[in-house]
């Protein structure tokens, strides 16, 4: 199976839109929020009525987000639609797909929402550490700490993400908001150091960092040691590897061979 049970399979026989009182959800990426956008022509007294519905909404919303990803942990992503978590939710076919589109916008949401607490996990030891290796060290683990409880589906959901062509890849069009996000978690980590950097290397070295996250995450789908110790052990060897680069990157010797990577990674990300 190659898994992904979209919106346009489930629709057919759940007609979104039946009974939730909304209009049909729109097509993209985006899913659905209360917003300033949904108010922007309402009077001040209607705008104090807005306030409870907007709140009502991204408590649904919510709700629909937690229920999609318990109901991954224990049924599975294949096996998991979205009529089902509807059920579960207590909340109407149409009104799931009105803040969803499919099961794909459900998967973005929660890329969306583990960006968000990485960073909440990564801030003290952003705020505690200058050097380097030790800021580096403690947003990967505390990277692993959030992604943990997901373990259980992570192989086969992993499987899905890993198709070029999936939306759910980390790589693609619909995740470049959590991507962007990610690598701005690694941007802190480099800006707040007192690592001494070549002016060039520091430009790329976030998107190099979410990279070699991208590494450390795989291996993590596959870690079934106990608190995933061999994941935590890969971070703890690898980071000191990556400092000691990093530092050596200022030395004279060095800077040919260090324009030749960076050239090569300018030239991997044009397009054809």
């Amino acid at each position: 199976m190659t898994g992904v049970t979209t919106a346009a399979a489930d629709s057919a026989a759940d007609e979104p839109g039946t009974g939730a009182g909304h209009a049909a959800p729109e097509a993209g990426r985006s899913t659905r929020s209360f917003g300033a956008a949904e108010t922007a022509d309402a009077g001040p007294a209607g705008r104090g009525e807005e306030r409870p519905r907007r709140q009502r909404g991204e408590q649904t919303r919510q709700l629909i987000l937690e229920t999609a990803l318990r109901l991954f942990r224990e049924r599975g992503y294949t096996e998991t639609t979205m009529r089902a978590i509807a059920k579960e939710a207590g909340v109407a076919v149409g009104n799931a797909y009105y803040y969803f589109d499919s099961k794909e916008h459900l998967i973005q949401g929660f890329y969306d929402q583990n960006q968000a607490a990485h960073r909440v996990a990564s801030a003290p030891v952003l705020a505690r550490e200058k050097e380097f290796a030790a800021r580096l060290r403690g947003v990967l683990h505390a990277g692993i700490d959030v992604n943990d409880p997901y373990h259980s589906f992570a192989a086969t959901f992993f499987k899905t993400a890993a198709e070029p062509s999936s939306p759910l890849s980390p790589f693609s069009r619909e995740s470049s908001p959590a991507r962007e996000a990610a690598i701005a978690i690694f941007r802190d980590v480099v800006e707040g150091s007192t690592a001494k950097l070549d002016p060039e290397l520091r430009k790329v070295l976030p998107e190099l960092l979410w990279l070699g996250w991208m590494g450390v995450v795989l291996f993590w789908v596959y870690d079934r040691s106990p608190d995933r110790r061999r994941t935590r052990r890969l971070i703890d060897g690898v980071v000191p590897l990556i400092d000691r680069l990093v530092g050596l990157s200022r030395l004279r010797v060095l800077r040919p061979a260090l324009r030749q990577v960076l050239g090569l990674l300018e030239a991997i990300r044009e397009d054809d």
